[in-house]
């Protein structure tokens, strides 16, 4: 797929598997699979190593089956292009963390999309409209899309 690169955070990965944690995750499930089915036909979808990396841990957690949770893995693997941190992505992150006051592994996951070429990060937990490196944080449940998360759906 050409066009932009879109990275996703594990909480949006966590939707996408229907996990519901919250009354009104029902409401986010069905918002971030519409949106996913949307970017998927028209930008490439980056699912960070250390993003599934939580993705498995919760998976477990939610149902105990580790078997499940790494056929799941290996199915977003397929569905998802995979950014690994190499040394300087994990150099950057250590930066825009200090720098920024980001979690450590916030910065990471951030750190990674910028090295992966992306564009957009998709997460619910970072600051909305954060732009690091070339990459603009993105609340896609936000009330009022993002501008940039609306060019990419245009």
């Amino acid at each position: 797929m050409t066009g932009p690169r879109v990275a996703y955070d594990t909480n949006i990965l966590v939707y996408l598997e229907a996990i519901a944690r919250h009354p009104d995750d029902a409401a986010k499930i069905k918002s971030a699979r519409s949106l996913h089915r949307e970017l998927a036909a028209k930008a490439t979808c980056i699912a960070p190593q250390q993003v599934l990396g939580e993705l498995y841990n919760v998976l477990v957690k939610s149902n105990g089956d580790r078997e499940n949770a790494r056929t799941r893995l290996h199915a977003f693997t397929e569905e998802f292009e995979t950014v690994t941190a190499d040394a300087a992505t994990f150099a950057n992150a250590v930066d825009v963390a200090t720098e920024y006051k980001l979690q450590f592994w916030d910065a990471l996951i951030l750190s990674t999309a910028a090295s992966g070429g992306c564009s957009l990060l998709l997460s619910e937990d970072m600051q909305d409209g954060f732009a690091w490196c070339g990459v603009t944080v993105v609340n896609p449940f936000a009330a009022k899309t993002h501008r940039r998360l609306a060019r990419v759906l245009e």
